[in-house]
Formats: C-alpha cells, sequence, structure tokens
C-alpha cells in the first residue's frame, strides 16, 4: 500500500507542478501496481532506462532524418568555436552519464535522493526531470568531490 500512496503523491506532485513526465510515469506505474501486473516491475526497472535512451536518441536524431540537417550544419560543427563547444558538452555529458550509470548500479539507494532532487528542480526551478544518468552522474562527481576535501 505504500507504494500506491507514493505513488498518488508523485500524480498529485507532477499535476502541481505541471510535469506531465512525473504525472505519466507516475500514472504509468499505479496502474501497473493496481492491474496486478507487478511481476513486470523488475523488467521496467531493468530496461527502462535503455528504453528511455533509445526514445531520446530517437527524438535526438529526427532531424537527420527528415532532412532538416544539412551536410554544411555537420560542416559547421567542426569550423565554428560553438560547434567545439558542442561536441565538448556532448563528450562530457556522455561521460557524466556513464559515470552515473555505474554510480547507480553501485549504489542504488541514491535514486531516492535523485528523484527527490528532480521533483525539486521541477517545482522550485521550472526543470525537465529528464537526466537521472545525468543528475546521478553529477552527483557522482559531488561525492567524489567531497570525499576528496573530507579526506575519506
Amino acid at each position: 500500500m505504500y507504494g500506491e500512496l507514493v505513488l498518488v503523491a508523485l500524480i498529485v506532485i507532477g499535476l502541481l507542478s505541471r510535469s506531465s513526465i512525473i504525472t505519466t510515469a507516475a500514472c504509468i506505474l499505479l496502474i501497473v501496481k493496481l492491474t496486478h501486473l507487478d511481476r513486470f516491475l523488475p523488467s521496467i526497472e531493468r530496461r527502462g532506462i535503455e528504453l528511455g535512451l533509445l526514445f531520446l536518441t530517437l527524438a535526438v536524431l529526427v532531424p537527420f532524418a527528415s532532412g532538416r540537417v544539412q551536410p554544411k550544419d555537420l560542416v559547421a560543427a567542426f569550423t565554428g568555436w560553438t560547434g567545439w563547444v558542442a561536441i565538448a558538452g556532448g563528450a562530457i555529458g556522455a561521460f557524466l552519464n556513464s559515470r552515473g550509470l555505474d554510480t547507480l548500479r553501485a549504489d542504488p539507494q541514491l535514486i531516492v535522493g535523485i528523484v527527490l532532487g528532480s521533483i525539486a528542480g521541477v517545482l522550485l526551478l521550472r526543470g525537465i526531470p529528464v537526466g537521472p544518468l545525468m543528475a546521478a552522474g553529477i552527483s557522482a562527481i559531488l561525492i567524489k568531490l567531497i570525499q576528496l576535501f573530507m579526506g575519506k
């Protein structure tokens, strides 16, 4: 019963914060729970990130498939400083995401803080909760830095 109450609370928070992503995710999980399809929760947990990344990658690649990105746009990515910054940002983001995935595998209870932080970011900062891996990667870097400065 606790899980259902948390999901209902997340639905309310998602509605109040106008976050359709949190609301929809909590609704889907609540339906899974209420229809006694709990046996699929481990599969959703295990493959959910992969499916999410697949759909994010599809959305990012659509401009290539639709022809909106032309060869001149690819050349511009290598000839201007903003293109190089974008390439560096993509590389750093990918690195942080891999650190985030490693961190979540090693310390899964961090997901509670990441979810709470994501909700706070949506409510207080009008953010978009699409980056739990990035949040975990940033958390991993911050944890390492704090451990370094604290001498642990």
